[in-house]
């Protein structure tokens, strides 16, 4: 019998991730079969780049799919059932203001935590509403996997906002962990570990880790993270850029400071700032190395596949953010039941915090969406961590909603990243200057 076959959007199609989704998705079509794949992006110069060499791509793989790019949002949203969202309001220009403001005034510059994460929050917050509007509007039986950064204020402005809305706010940055959790214990990849977890986005912690039959991981992870963090080294890491590296190995600082768990990653700017400031050099910051590394080569990659008139020999390959997004798509469209982490309203997942709390934990991915499993309680640590910055978020969207500048200092003020007030609004006066053709006016 011949599955059934989807239409997918997505919008961000000018990301430097796209031609990695793309890949992927074709090497699934047997479980997640497309019959039409299109891109929508409001940067169509940007996105053409992208465009041109993927339809090489799928002419030269799977010419029955149906392929355009456009900038036109009835044209992109219109008959479709999956749209995946990767959008970056203010592109890098804006990302290396997020990152670079904070540093001039000695806090971490990071695009999704602190400050930086706050501003790119507030420029987030309308761009992905504007997506979800559309969906609704010319396909309102569609489902939206969002992966647009930071997802954890994203996520509480659309519960917030779009209440009803299908729309399923994921992060890859746990996937990623996972399959280095797999390696160091000898198995394949994430999907031969079933988990339990619980926090924030970018801001958890896995408190049981198991294999398919039953035996307890957590002894063997732990021992090797307490040495290493999360660095694997060798092939796998030949390619992994300066700053993650730094990362993955300082993973193990802050599982020191709770052996009981596995962190994730993020973390280290909370609990760290200062070995992550002695690291970091104002005048060039993560937004510049992206640039000089991916967003170079995957440019340069798809010119050279269009002036080619082949991708035949494409270096480029698929990667855990885009086998993530369609192993979702499959569980939505196909019922599995699959395990896997979504930022969800807590509603008892974590039975301790604020129901309305986005939570990052494991569900069960079906046909209507996620099914939330419960994980317990926070333990102490954990709930104060969890309880102050999640309340940062909730004041990030406040100020937005309310146009307030006075919650958004709040927000920054809160945020376990910056000293105090004062530098709090030295910062924020300072972004409202950067970001005044993105954010609402504040009074």
């Amino acid at each position: 019998m011949t599955k059934q076959a989807f239409s997918v959007l997505i919008a961000g199609g000018g990301s430097t991730y796209t031609p990695g989704i793309v890949l992927t998705l074709l090497n699934q079509l047997e479980r997640f079969p497309i019959k039409t794949l299109k891109f929508y992006d409001n940067d169509g110069e940007r996105q053409q780049v992208i465009a041109d060499a993927c339809a090489i791509i799928i002419k030269e793989r799977a010419p029955q799919i149906e392929f355009l790019a456009t900038t036109d949002p009835e044209t992109a949203f219109s008959d479709v059932d999956f749209v995946m969202a990767q959008i970056r309001v203010g592109k890098y220009a804006m990302r290396s203001l997020d990152e670079k403001i904070p540093l001039k005034h000695g806090v971490v510059g990071q695009e999704t935590t602190g400050p930086g994460g706050i501003a790119y929050g507030l420029r987030s917050i309308p761009g992905v509403i504007e997506l979800v509007d559309y969906m609704e509007r010319y396909s309102p039986n569609a489902w939206m996997l969002n992966y647009s950064n930071p997802a954890a204020i994203v996520a509480e402005a659309t519960r917030r906002l779009r209440p009803n809305s299908k729309i399923i706010n994921i992060c890859d940055m746990p996937i990623d962990i996972m399959d280095r959790m797999a390696k160091i214990v000898g198995l394949k990849d994430r999907n031969d570990l079933v988990f339990r977890y619980y926090g924030l986005n970018h801001f958890g912690w896995w408190t049981d880790i198991r294999d398919q039959q039953g035996r307890d991981l957590m002894p063997e992870i732990k021992a090797y993270v307490a040495k290493n963090g999360y660095w694997l080294g060798g092939d796998y890491d030949a390619q992994t850029e300066a700053s993650w590296a730094r990362t993955f190995k300082a993973a193990a600082d802050v599982y020191a400071l709770d052996p009981t768990t596995l962190p994730n990653t993020y973390l280290k700017y909370y609990l760290y700032p200062q070995a992550v400031l002695a690291h970091a050099d104002p005048t060039y910051t993560r937004t510049d190395e992206v640039r000089a590394h991916r967003e170079a080569y995957v440019f340069s990659e798809c010119r050279r596949v269009v002036q080619n008139g082949t991708a035949k020999d494409i270096t480029y390959t698929g990667d855990e953010h885009s086998t993530y997004i369609v192993d979702l798509c499959t569980a939505i469209a196909f019922d599995t039941k699959q395990r896997m982490l979504a930022i969800i309203p807590s509603a008892g997942a974590v039975a301790n915090l604020d129901p309305t709390a986005m939570v990052e934990v494991p569900v069960l991915f079906g046909a209507n969406g996620p099914e939330r499993l419960a994980m317990g309680n926070a333990a102490t640590f954990q709930k104060g961590l969890i309880t102050e910055q999640n309340c940062v978020e909730k004041l990030v969207v406040d100020a937005y909603i309310e146009r307030s500048y006075t919650k958004l200092w709040e927000a920054m003020s809160l945020c376990k990243i910056v000293p105090d007030a004062a530098v709090a609004k030295v910062i924020l006066d300072e972004m409202i200057v950067a970001n005044r053709d993105y954010w609402p006016e504040l009074a």
